[in-house]
């Protein structure tokens, strides 16, 4: 999401593939992963931020077209694995698809409910979610909901638009969540926050702990 103006594909994309129509898959990637992401995301900084070690198990929550799965997959090899979590069949099929084009083969992609994530309790070290927050409809309740599948010294990442630093659109369409809110509604679902990073252009970068109970 430019702070200039959308080329018309990637708009569309975000439009269609966001909002979950039935459109093309290409047309949903264009959303997910625009015309210049590698060009603001800092995915390799995020990435060395997360501290990830090999054998670690990685979910990612909200992954479409695997931008961030198939960064993650590496940092956790050998002997780890990330579950690439999405309500959105088509997305799953495209993921697979790629990551066996890619060669990669410590990815699980898991086709979840909106209130159930599919996965294994007490085996997730790191949950990941990057633009997926803001389409969670009760966020306190779902990440309430997720702490039954960490494993002990787990964390949780959350990577959103931040509406002071983001573009128009995802302004104008709800595509971005004060980072305040967030804090407060994951610090009431049973969370401490651990870290603030202010590095990236357009989101904020919260990492997370489960409080102790």
């Amino acid at each position: 999401m430019r702070q200039r103006a959308l080329r018309l594909p990637v708009l569309l994309g975000l439009i269609f593939g966001l909002a979950g129509a039935d459109c093309g898959t290409e047309m949903k990637v264009a959303g997910y992963e625009g015309d210049d992401r590698e060009s603001w995301q800092q995915i390799d900084r995020v990435i060395e931020t997360l501290g990830l070690s090999a054998g670690q198990q990685v979910a990612d929550i909200g992954s479409g077209s695997g931008y961030f799965t198939r960064h993650l997959a590496p940092a956790v090899a050998p002997g780890g694995r990330v579950f690439a979590v999405d309500v959105d069949p088509e997305m799953n099929a495209y993921l697979e698809a790629r990551l066996a084009e890619e060669g990669i083969e410590n990815v699980t992609v898991v086709l979840a409910e909106p209130g159930d994530p599919g996965l294994v309790e007490g085996s997730i070290d790191l949950v990941f979610t990057s633009n997926t927050y803001h389409h969670l409809p009760n966020q306190r309740a779902y990440f309430a909901g997720l702490r039954p599948y960490l494993a002990p010294g787990a964390r949780l990442a959350v990577v959103e638009y931040e509406p002071s630093k983001a573009g128009w659109f995802a302004r104008t369409f709800g595509h971005a969540t004060p980072k305040a809110q967030i804090v407060a509604a994951i610090v009431a679902a049973g969370y401490r926050l651990e870290a603030d990073h202010d590095f990236l252009e357009r989101q904020s970068f919260l990492i997370f702990e489960p409080s102790t109970p």
